[in-house]
């Protein structure tokens, strides 16, 4: 009886540590880009609207290279979002109080995305808090748009050209 119990917990734990290998293998990551202009006109303390371009995405031909096809992609979330000043480039995220991006498509509700609030940093970059919303219908779209709502807590006397780096983990079915 002993050893049943002991072939079972073998054969339990190879099925389950199988099954997140395969997951692994049919895991990859999809990068995409956009720019946020933040205009010297925006008010202080008050939240701003920014729609940025439609973000065409590459995930049709990023689905290929990983040898698999939309119709199987079963989970796909944000996994990073960077934001970096590329304009001025001498300028920091002290004038930044709180950031909130938002995903939409045509055919897709928007949802938020990532966000900080509280923002306390002196650098070029800063990482955002990323939402665990999934994300499978706006990355096998064609395009999505991107909303992001800032808070000023300072009057910028020249625009401000953000660049946002995206990586969404996307998993596969085999089949």
């Amino acid at each position: 009886m002993k050893s049943k119990l002991i072939a079972l917990t073998a054969f339990l734990s190879f099925f389950f540590s199988s099954c997140n290998a395969v997951d692994d293998l049919l895991t990859f990551t999809i990068s995409n880009n956009t720019s946020i202009k933040i205009q010297s006109t925006s008010p202080i303390n008050l939240p701003l609207e920014i729609i940025t371009p439609e973000v065409t995405t590459n995930s049709s031909a990023e689905f290929e290279n990983n040898k698999t096809k939309a119709n199987l992609v079963k989970d796909v979330k944000i996994r990073s979002l960077k934001l970096s000043i590329t304009d001025p480039s001498d300028k920091t995220f002290t004038f930044l109080k709180s950031i909130h991006l938002y995903i939409s498509t045509a055919n897709s509700d928007e949802i938020e995305l990532a966000y900080v609030d509280n923002i306390n940093v002196s650098s070029n970059s800063i990482d955002l808090i990323c939402t665990d919303k999934k994300l499978d219908e706006y990355i096998k779209a064609d395009s999505y748009k991107i909303r992001t709502q800032v808070t000023l807590k300072e009057t910028l006397t020249k625009d401000v050209t953000v660049k946002a780096e995206m990586k969404f983990k996307v998993t596969a079915d085999p089949f």
